[in-house]
């Protein structure tokens, strides 16, 4: 008997020692585990740091996090209900890409993973989640919202009444990070290695490079470019510092609780005139089907471009021949083409052509095509610029709204039951 109470002794006090993982909260027929909100709250953690902002209280970064989890799981469930999949190509295309932009390898995107900790199914998973998200936001939300050319005029109008400008700094960053319980020591051995390598900066090393090898910032592995932002929109960490700063300048160290940032500013830029090449050309365009395939398309532009050089009219042509219906009407013209409103296939070919050369046949998603190229002109493109830009932060603004509204409404008609501070 006592052998047995022993025992029982003995695994009641081991087990007090394992933690068990618990439900805190349910919405509708699921549920939230407390290690998934903790796994969350270690990722919004060292994304936080890394932008060298502060963390809120605990208990209140704490139901932030499982609030914004809870907003997923609803969408999610949405998402589910209305049949949004999102199949392993896409995903796989996708990841793909994202090893690509930290120039990576798929295989070295995934070792690293690991080595941080991260499992690599979980991250596919985490990422099916995002794009499945995404795909249910575009068409809940950002597919309705409509910009009026009247919205552009009033928003243009108000920019000029106000005297405001839409100056934009590109900014690359460097972070040298410190642990949480830092001591005084590790922060001055830290701030010196920073201070050395901002003297090497202002001696003209490479700010690309040097970020590269030894930034702990987000943006590393692209040199430390934090690409272009509006004066309101840079980090309020960096805001005080650059306005006594210049094209090109290096900042001063700047202190923050995870780390020590140098900044730099690599480009300023105005809308006030922008200049682009413009281009007229014309084209000839067969389009693929079931009855015309890309060996056939190819062969009858091969005969059209022989014609040409043998003096036939590519306006006659282009009308009798061409499958852009548009343009065929006007003999295969094309008007004047601003750099990025063509599909890039047909950009890159173009733009290598002399004034009346005529192209080789080539393909882009269109079909085949030959293409000549008539003019060229410098053009202000200033207007239709700023015009694109109002349309952005109008479109940018109302989905927001949309978004809040929606996702409210979602939360409203969910059955969510938090049990955050259960025991």
């Amino acid at each position: 008997m006592l052998g047995l109470l022993s025992l029982f002794i003995f695994q009641t006090t081991a087990f007090a020692y394992v933690p068990l993982d618990r439900i805190i909260a349910v919405v509708n027929d699921d549920v939230i585990m407390q290690s998934e909100l903790e796994a969350k709250m270690r990722d919004v953690r060292e994304q936080i740091k890394q932008q060298g902002t502060r963390l809120p209280p605990t208990s209140i970064f704490e139901r932030q996090v499982l609030d914004n989890l809870v907003q997923n799981r609803i969408q999610l469930q949405l998402a589910s209900r209305f049949g949004i999949r999102v199949d392993d190509e896409t995903l796989n295309r996708t990841i793909g890409t994202i090893a690509a932009e930290n120039q990576v390898t798929l295989t070295q995107f995934r070792e690293i993973l690991e080595k941080d900790g991260y499992k690599y199914e979980q991250f596919r998973e985490d990422i099916r989640k995002e794009i499945t998200l995404s795909q249910l936001r575009q068409r809940q939300v950002d597919s309705r919202i409509v910009v009026t050319e009247r919205e552009i005029d009033n928003f243009l109008s108000n920019q000029e009444f106000q005297g405001s400008h839409q100056e934009e700094i590109r900014l690359s960053h460097i972070l040298l990070s410190l642990p949480d319980d830092a001591t005084a020591n590790e922060i001055e051995q830290v701030k010196q290695v920073a201070a050395q390598i901002r003297e090497d900066l202002l001696l003209g090393a490479d700010f690309n490079e040097i970020a590269k090898s030894v930034s702990d910032g987000g943006n590393a592995s692209n040199g430390g470019d934090l690409g272009w932002r509006k004066i309101e929109d840079i980090p309020s960490l960096f805001a005080d510092y650059i306005p006594e700063m210049e094209n090109g300048d290096i900042s001063e160290l700047i202190q923050s609780p995870s780390g020590f940032h140098i900044i730099k500013i690599t480009e300023i830029r105005s809308d006030e005139e922008i200049i682009v090449v413009q281009t007229h050309a014309r084209h000839i365009l067969i389009k693929l089907d079931q009855l015309v395939s890309s060996e056939q398309a190819k062969s009858k532009l091969v005969i059209l471009k022989t014609r040409l050089d043998n003096g036939d009219d590519f306006a006659s042509l282009a009308k009798g021949n061409s499958h852009d219906s548009v343009s065929a009407i006007n003999g295969g013209s094309l008007g004047w083409a601003s750099p990025g409103e063509l599909v890039p296939e047909f950009q890159q070919v173009m733009d290598s052509l002399e004034i009346n050369q005529i192209s080789e046949p080539f393909k882009s998603s269109f079909g085949w095509h030959i293409v000549q190229v008539l003019e060229r002109r410098d053009f202000d493109n200033s207007e239709s610029v700023k015009r694109g830009k109002a349309r952005a932060a109008i479109r940018t603004r109302k989905v927001k709204e949309a978004m809040q509204n929606w996702t409210r409404k979602l939360r409203d008609e969910a059955y969510v039951e938090y049990r955050l501070d259960s025991i």
